[in-house]
This record gives C-alpha cells, sequence and structure tokens, in this order.
C-alpha cells in the first residue's frame, strides 16, 4: 500500500504553520512585554508616590500648569553700557519671559517698570566676557529669571515665571 501523495505534501506545510504559529506568538509575547515595560517607566510606578508626601502647595501649582497653557510675554529690548574691560562695550538684547496663564501675565504687565529696573541694573553690572559665551548666556537668564521671580512687594509671593527665553543678543 503507497502512502497518498498529497499526504505527504501537506505534512510538510503543517510544520510550516506550526513555526510560524510559534513565531508570530513570540513576537506577540514580546510586544507586549514591551509595551508594558514602556508603560511602566513612563507612568512610574504607584508605589512611589504613595510613600511621598504630597505638599498642598505643590499639587496647586499643578493645577495651575494643567489648567491653564504657558504664556509669553515680549519684553522690550534694552540697551546697556557694559562694564569696561577693553574699552566702551554696551549690550543690545531682548528676550521673552514664561510665565504660567493669563494672571501671572497680568501681573507681570501691571509692573513692568519694576521688571524693567530690575533687569536694566542687572544687565550694566555685567561685563562682556562674563555673557558672551553660551554658558554665560544661561547663567545670565537664570539670573534674569530669578530677578523677574521676586516678589513685586515685600510680604507678596513670588511670580509664577518658568522661564527667559533671549530673542536678540548683541554685544559690541
Amino acid at each position: 500500500m503507497k502512502a497518498d501523495p498529497k499526504a505527504d505534501a501537506a505534512a510538510p506545510a503543517g510544520g510550516k504553520s506550526k513555526m510560524l504559529i510559534i513565531i508570530l506568538a513570540a513576537v506577540l509575547v514580546l510586544g507586549l512585554g514591551g509595551g508594558g515595560a514602556a508603560w511602566f517607566f513612563l507612568h512610574g510606578s504607584g508605589g512611589e508616590e504613595a510613600a511621598e508626601p504630597v505638599k498642598k502647595e505643590s499639587s496647586k501649582k499643578k493645577k495651575k500648569k494643567e489648567e491653564h497653557p504657558p504664556e509669553y510675554l515680549a519684553v522690550e529690548p534694552f540697551t546697556v553700557n557694559l562694564q569696561p574691560e577693553t574699552g566702551d562695550q554696551y549690550l543690545q538684547v531682548a528676550f521673552t519671559l514664561q510665565v504660567d496663564g493669563p494672571e501671572q501675565a497680568e501681573l507681570i504687565k501691571t509692573n513692568m517698570a519694576k521688571v524693567r529696573s530690575r533687569v536694566l541694573l542687572l544687565l550694566s553690572g555685567k561685563k562682556a566676557s562674563e555673557i558672551n559665551t553660551v554658558e554665560g548666556k544661561q547663567q545670565l537668564a537664570g539670573e534674569i529669571l530669578a530677578a523677574v521671580q521676586a516678589p513685586f512687594d515685600a510680604h507678596g509671593d513670588d511670580q509664577e515665571v518658568t522661564d527667559v527665553l533671549f530673542t536678540s543678543f548683541i554685544i559690541q
């Protein structure tokens, strides 16, 4: 009795389909594992958050940030004489402040004279060699940020300014 040639041809095809199913199952398991790992790392574990005490102030700030997208407030350009090193030099700089919402933007606009005075005093005390590098510009941005964040009133709250973005920076 001879075996049916069609049955012999079907046997190897069945082996290939089993191998294909195993490969697809392995890919699916790896994909799910990778997706789960990505979710874990992006969202963090819930145990860490529960272990840390939550401050009411920080949660209020987070809510404010979530409620309002940041606003950008352009400040008129400054031209100041720099501290002398090799003769007279001046700085012409323009920047934009990133603030947390329309209330903070309005507060800054209302007190723009104080903002400009603080920044002018800060800039006029600089030397060209201190601010002509990238690191110097970054440090200057941090100093401007600190000056603008300081309360406008003696017992007031800090302004919620989150960044200083230079839009023009010329030293001559």
